[in-house]
């Protein structure tokens, strides 16, 4: 998308908006800070990571996850600079397994104020041989991560809900909650969730202060034909998972993940509706 095309959408009120957001992004009374998974707008940030970044901020969103940092890769000073004069906080980042215990990796997120480092994929999670083994490496990484304030997880998507390989009464996700410490997060999806066919409630419930972050990842059942891939027009019983979200999870950030661009809108007026959708429910909850 082009810069002119970013402002068009995102407005003039791009310096109002980032006023706001210092504010505070994590919530008013310990409710769980809104933020926006990066990868929402790939292709945006692909083609100009700070106009990307500006556009953001201006559709009122105050915090990010990350999924790549493009020209700041190595300069995180120059990276959280461009945060602050946006008014945006990081409420997470989505890294390889390599870099949970890399020192110069925590001395990056430390820098940009980064708190979660979330493994979004790894087969061995899915591998009878190899499954015990990724799950002592969260351990540890964890117990690396403790002492600077930060913590580890792992992101699902569909496949760690379907049966364990040697228990088919446990799921993979059950197995790497098991043998994990509580200090290692349990970073759920909650559209790969209702994806595989299970109960987000249920999960959230079953691991009591584990889901640290959600991804409020808008979800069509099949058959639900009036169901539309936006928070608030999707099947998600959103209302649901907050309520367990806030009592079980120990949630501190909904981080909004749009994958799919419905009709003919582009990936940050998607990202922009699903935003909204969820402050509406969020709304309606007070």
């Amino acid at each position: 998308m082009k810069r002119r095309h970013m402002m068009k959408i995102t407005g003039a009120g791009i310096c109002a908006a980032a006023a706001s957001n210092r504010a505070g992004a994590a919530g008013a009374a310990g409710q769980p800070g809104i933020a926006l998974q990066l990868y929402s707008v790939r292709h945006e940030c692909g083609k100009d990571f700070d106009a990307a970044l500006e556009a953001v901020a201006g559709i009122g969103c105050k915090a990010v996850e990350f999924a790549g940092y493009y020209k700041y890769s190595d300069d995180a000073a120059g990276l959280k600079k461009r945060l602050d004069d946006l008014g945006l906080a990081v409420a997470g980042t989505h890294v390889g397994a390599r870099a949970l215990t890399d020192p110069k990796a925590i001395e990056f997120h430390q820098t940009i104020g980064c708190k979660y480092l979330i493994v979004p994929g790894d087969g061995r999670v899915r591998h009878a041989g190899k499954s015990k083994e990724f799950a002592e490496l969260l351990n540890k990484a964890a117990e690396t991560l403790k002492p600077h304030g930060m913590f580890c997880g792992y992101h699902n998507h569909s496949h760690e809900f379907k049966p364990a390989g040697d228990d088919s009464r446990k799921t993979w996700w059950d197995l790497l909650a098991e043998r994990t410490s509580d200090d290692v997060v349990l970073q759920m999806d909650v559209g790969w969730v209702v994806h595989a066919g299970c109960d987000p409630v249920a999960y959230l419930k079953k691991y009591p202060g584990r889901t640290r972050t959600a991804h409020f990842k808008p979800a069509v059942r099949r058959g639900d034909k009036d169901a539309k891939p936006i928070i608030g027009r999707d099947s998600v019983a959103w209302q649901d998972v907050i309520t367990s979200c806030r009592e079980a999870g120990g949630t501190e950030w909904f981080i909004v993940e749009q994958e799919q661009s419905p009709g003919n809108l582009s990936q940050l007026e998607c990202a922009a509706l699903s935003l909204k959708g969820l402050k509406e429910i969020l709304a309606a909850m007070r």
